[in-house]
C-alpha cells in the first residue's frame, strides 16, 4: 500500500513538472483529467478545463478534421503527430501537436499535447512567402491573386474577414477589389481605419469592440471584435492596406500576429505590384488608350472565336464597320482635344447601344468595328441604323456652350454570306461603309447653345 502511494505521488510529481500537456477525454468528448502543463499551453487551469467539451477549445477552422481524427483514435488507431490549432484563453491561436491513444478498458482518450507554435509559424511563414512568390507566375489575374493570397494567409492566421484595399492613383481614395467578408467595406464604417493605416504607413491592431463600427457585421449578425491591418508598400510608396478581421466567437489577434502579417505583406505587395504591371501591359496591348475599347488585336481574336462558334452551332454573326464623316476637319478646325472628346463620346454611345455579348472595337483614327454575336444581316442593319442615329446626336463641347454634330457611315457584313474569315468580313464591311459614305454628303458641324456669349 505504501509502495502504491509512493508511486502515485511520484507520478503526480512528474506530471506536474512536464512542460507538455497531458489530457484525458471521455467518450463523450469532455476533459476528465488535465495535467498542470495544460495551463502553460492553453492558458486555462485544470479546474477550468475539467468537464469542458474538448472541441470548444479547438479553432473553428480545425474542428471538423479534429473530430474526424478523434473518431479514428476511438476506433483503435493510435494518433501520433496530428497537428491542429487551439484558442488560448487570452484569444490567440496555439499550434499543438498531439499523440493520443484510446483506452478500451476506461473508455477514454489519453493524449499528450506539445506547443509547436514557434516552429510551426517559422515553417508556415517560409512556405507562405514561397507560395505568394509563385502566384506572380501562376495567378491568371488580380482577382485570382487576391483569392490565393487569402487562402495562403489563412494557413497562418484566421482570415475569415480578409480585405485587400488599393489606393486609386496617387492621393486617390481606397477601393476594395477583394472585399471584407464579401461586404462593401467602405459602407461598413471601416474606411476611416483603412485610411489611417494608409496615411500613417504603420500597422494597426484593434481588439476593443467599441473601436470598430457597429455596422461592421457579418451576414449572420456577428460583429467584428478583433482587427489588424498592415500597409502594402513598394518602391513607389504605400499603395494599399492588407487587413484581417475576427468576429464574435473567434480569436483575438495579438502583437505576434501583427508582426507575422507585416512580414508576409512585403511579399504580398511585391506580388500585387508585379501582377498589376502585367495586367497594365496586357491591357495596353489589347485596348485603345483613348477610348478604352478593344483594339485590332483583341478584335481579331474575338472574330476568330465567333467564326469557330458559328461553325459549331451553325449560327450567323455580323460586323459593322463605322467611320465618322469629315472627322479630319474637326481636328483641323476645332483642335485635337475636341476630336478626342468626340471619339470618346462615340465609343461610349456605341458601347451603350449594343448587348453585353457584343463587342465594340476601335481600329484606328475614327474607324470603329462592332461585332454582333448571333445576328443575321437584317438584324445587323437595324442595329447599324440605331447606332448611326445615336451617334448623330450633338456632342457637348467646351463646357456645354457648344456642340459638335457628326454623321457616321456604316457598312454591314455577315458570316457566312459575306466572308468566311476575318479579312474577308472586314474588307466587305469596309467597302460597304465607303459606299454608304459616297451616298451621304452630311459631314460634321459645330453649333453654339443659346446662352453662348
Amino acid at each position: 500500500m505504501k509502495m502504491e502511494v509512493k508511486h502515485s505521488s511520484l507520478l503526480t510529481s512528474i506530471l506536474n513538472q512536464l512542460l507538455d500537456a497531458v489530457c484525458v477525454v471521455s467518450e463523450q468528448g469532455h476533459f476528465v483529467y488535465v495535467s498542470p502543463g495544460c495551463e502553460r499551453v492553453f492558458g486555462y487551469t485544470p479546474a477550468e478545463m475539467i468537464g469542458r467539451e474538448m472541441i470548444t477549445l479547438v479553432a473553428p477552422e480545425d474542428r471538423e478534421r479534429t473530430l474526424a481524427e478523434a473518431a479514428n483514435v476511438m476506433s483503435g488507431r493510435p494518433w501520433v503527430g496530428f497537428e491542429n490549432r487551439y484558442v488560448h484563453k487570452n484569444g490567440h491561436l496555439v499550434d499543438v501537436m498531439w499523440s493520443a491513444k484510446w483506452s478500451e478498458t476506461e473508455r477514454v482518450r489519453i493524449a499528450v499535447a506539445r506547443d509547436v507554435t514557434v516552429r510551426k509559424r517559422a515553417l508556415s511563414m517560409q512556405a507562405a512567402v514561397y507560395a505568394i512568390a509563385q502566384l506572380v507566375i501562376g495567378a491568371d489575374d488580380l482577382p485570382a491573386l487576391y483569392r490565393e493570397i487569402h487562402q495562403i494567409i489563412g494557413t497562418l492566421l484566421p482570415a475569415t474577414a480578409f480585405t485587400v484595399a488599393i489606393q486609386s492613383g496617387k492621393g486617390g481614395a481606397l477601393v476594395f477589389p477583394y472585399p471584407l467578408a464579401n461586404h462593401d467595406t467602405a459602407a461598413m464604417g471601416l474606411s476611416a481605419i483603412f485610411d489611417q493605416v494608409l496615411t500613417s504607413g504603420e500597422p494597426l491592431l484593434l481588439n476593443e469592440p467599441e473601436q470598430l463600427s457597429d455596422a461592421a457585421a457579418h451576414a449572420d449578425g456577428r460583429r467584428l471584435t478583433s482587427w489588424l491591418g498592415v500597409p502594402l508598400s513598394a518602391e513607389r510608396g504605400t499603395f494599399g492596406v492588407l487587413a484581417l478581421g475576427s468576429y464574435e466567437g473567434g480569436v483575438s489577434y495579438d502583437k505576434q500576429d501583427l508582426e507575422l502579417l507585416q512580414f508576409v505583406s512585403t511579399q504580398v505587395a511585391s506580388a500585387i505590384e508585379y501582377k498589376t504591371m502585367q495586367e497594365q501591359l496586357k491591357r495596353m496591348a489589347l485596348y485603345d488608350e483613348l477610348t478604352q475599347l478593344p483594339n485590332r488585336v483583341l478584335l481579331a481574336e474575338r472574330i476568330g472565336n465567333a467564326i469557330a462558334r458559328a461553325q459549331r452551332e451553325h449560327s450567323p454573326f455580323s460586323l459593322l464597320f463605322l467611320d465618322l464623316n469629315g472627322f479630319k476637319a474637326i481636328n483641323d478646325c476645332y483642335g485635337h482635344a475636341a476630336g478626342d472628346r468626340l471619339l470618346q463620346e462615340v465609343a461610349r454611345r456605341l458601347s451603350a447601344g449594343v448587348r453585353q455579348m457584343d463587342m465594340v472595337a476601335r481600329l484606328s483614327g475614327d474607324e470603329f468595328v462592332v461585332l454582333l454575336d448571333n445576328t443575321n444581316a437584317v438584324m445587323a442593319q437595324g442595329v447599324a441604323d440605331k447606332l448611326a442615329a445615336q451617334i448623330s446626336m450633338p456632342v457637348a463641347m467646351e463646357g456645354d456652350t457648344s456642340s459638335i454634330t457628326v454623321i457616321a457611315s456604316v457598312g454591314v457584313a455577315s458570316y457566312p454570306d459575306d466572308g468566311l474569315n476575318e479579312l474577308q468580313l472586314l474588307t466587305c464591311a469596309d467597302l460597304r461603309m465607303y459606299a454608304a459614305k459616297r451616298h451621304g454628303a452630311k459631314r460634321a458641324s459645330l453649333s453654339y447653345s443659346a446662352n453662348q456669349e
